[in-house]
């Protein structure tokens, strides 16, 4: 096996999505751009996306990286909109975008056009995230394309099983399909709350980072595996599990959090990284197939279905937005009432991403006969690649700038800073009467300047808060808190320089070395998440 296409694009597509860094462009964008250059470069092999290798090994770590991310209370709180999305606009848009195909494309089977209704109808909302995240969007409206994007893959999958098995001949019915997706909800669900109390049990007992960590990395492949060998919605069976560790994070050891986060972030980046760049990276592979259809008639489908698939969230969004206000006197009373804007923001971040490309490779060659071919399958992969690309380009670039235009109301930072200085101060409060109490007990005895220096560095904890709503230093303009970063840092690189100096001159052996760095690492690391903050 070759594994230097592997490690090219796993390279290159990190190196892209680090220097998107410092572009206004978003990196999913960037990558994909860069894929479609890329793809026609003399030497570069091709690569075609595995069905058999997105969906159970790319698709559960994104997932659950994801989900760990998002916030449960948020989630639950948003549920009615998250639903509407997620099943009901899937759905809709299955039906919607299918039935437009068959009227377009002569002697396309209404049955293989639902096949592509299904494909394209999961939006993918990593490049959203990602741009509503830079731009500040408010939490709401971030919070319910997160929660869109964990949990449409699981009802387009499953209606794309119903679609396909009537397409292929093997005798679908309507009841069949209602009760195969039932089945896949429900018991995706049901495996999620099965295994997701042992899997933290087994989090919170074991004590040791590393096996700690492996478990971690397994478990969204577990969870995957044991829903789908029971034909039930792996992705649910993921988000659910995911969530609930998420949310009972603070109980695992701290040393097991923070190698974690660091592992979680790493997947995260290389595998979105390289998924963006394969997108960009299938156009040899399409158009080589497209057949019959070429030019201004494969053209004029591919921008059809795009303003279709466009339309149909519109379509959707907004009375799925205040109908059910109108209609209910409880709904009015437990949510805010929306502006036109933040519909339309939703609306227009339906960004089709890997999901749909790897499901629509996955459209079987023939029929259930294994003779006849699948009807326009090409055509069917050449449009969800351009859909892709479409939706991508088109309202991935826009986005931002749409945001501007309409004068969208940022995440209010002076509140949420004045926020989260009033939680510090009273678990500052609480973690000073635990101090006092522990330090009656004759076993806690500590010399004064120890005990001092506990309540020195939960005093400059509470205050680092504080400082950032103060006056900034005229000449640096830093926080005073941010200077005293600055400088533990460049203490912590002095005495870097020693401990280094003295290995040189074998003072200390490497064994002690390592273990002095790993003490101002972690006294490091901590600065910096407190500047992150």
């Amino acid at each position: 096996m070759d594994v230097m296409p592997l490690l090219l694009l796993v390279a290159g597509s990190a190196a892209i999505a680090a220097a998107a860094r410092r572009t206004p462009v978003p990196a999913p964008l960037l990558l994909v751009a860069i894929g479609l250059a890329v793809s026609y470069v003399p030497g570069v092999p091709d690569y075609t996306l595995d069905p058999h290798i997105v969906l159970p090994l790319i698709l559960p770590p994104l997932l659950h990286t994801a989900a760990t991310d998002s916030s449960y209370l948020d989630l639950r709180a948003q549920l009615r909109p998250v639903a509407m999305l997620s099943v009901g606009y899937v759905l809709f848009a299955t039906f919607v975008v299918g039935w437009a195909l068959y009227l377009i494309v002569p002697d396309l089977p209404l049955t293989a056009a639902l096949v592509f209704g299904a494909v394209v109808a999961p939006p993918d909302a990593v490049a959203a995230t990602a741009v509503a995240r830079r731009v500040g969007l408010p939490s709401r409206i971030t919070t319910i394309l997160q929660g869109e994007s964990l949990l449409n893959d699981a009802t387009a999958i499953t209606a794309y099983r119903v679609a396909l098995a009537a397409a292929v001949g093997e005798g679908a019915t309507w009841a069949g399909g209602i009760g195969e997706f039932l089945l896949a909800a429900v018991g995706g669900v049901v495996v999620g709350l099965v295994l997701m109390a042992p899997i933290h049990w087994l989090r919170t007992h074991v004590k040791e980072a590393l096996p700690q960590n492996t478990l971690s990395l397994l478990i969204p492949f577990v969870a995957y595996a044991v829903a789908e060998q029971v034909h039930a919605s792996g992705v649910l069976a993921v988000v659910v599990v995911a969530l609930y560790l998420g949310h009972r994070a603070w109980e695992v050891d701290f040393a097991t959090r923070l190698q974690e986060d660091a592992v979680w972030k790493m997947v995260a980046f290389v595998l979105e990284s390289a998924v963006f760049a394969l997108i960009g990276l299938q156009l040899p592979v399409v158009l080589r197939g497209l057949g019959q259809y070429e030019g201004v008639e494969a053209a004029w489908y591919a921008v059809a279905v795009f303003l279709v698939v466009v339309a149909a969230r519109f379509v959707w969004v907004y009375p799925a937005t205040f109908l059910p206000r109108l209609l209910s006197a409880r709904i009015r009373e437990r949510e805010q009432n929306p502006t036109w804007k933040g519909p339309f923001i939703i609306a227009w971040a339906g960004m089709r991403g890997v999901v749909s490309l790897a499901i629509a490779f996955s459209i079987p060659l023939t029929m259930h006969d294994g003779e006849e071919p699948f009807p326009h399958r090409n055509l069917i992969l050449f449009l969800t690649f351009t859909t892709v690309i479409g939706t991508l380009v088109v309202q991935g670039l826009t986005l931002p700038p749409l945001i501007r235009l309409l004068k969208f109301p940022g995440r209010d930072t002076q509140a949420e800073t004045l926020a989260e200085a009033n939680a510090q101060a009273q678990a500052s409060r609480a973690a000073e009467r635990r101090l006092d109490e522990l330090l009656t007990d004759e076993r806690n005895t500590l010399p004064g300047p120890l005990a001092d220096r506990l309540r020195i560095v939960l005093e400059r904890r509470r205050n680092a808060v504080w400082e950032r709503l103060g006056q900034a230093n005229p000449v640096t303009g830093e926080s005073v808190d941010d200077t005293y970063r600055r400088l533990s840092r460049e203490m912590i690189g002095a005495e870097r320089e020693v401990f280094v100096r003295l290995r040189d001159a074998r003072y200390i052996d490497d064994e002690m070395l390592r273990t002095l760095l790993r003490r101002l690492d972690l006294e490091e690391a901590a600065a910096f998440r407190e500047a992150a903050a």
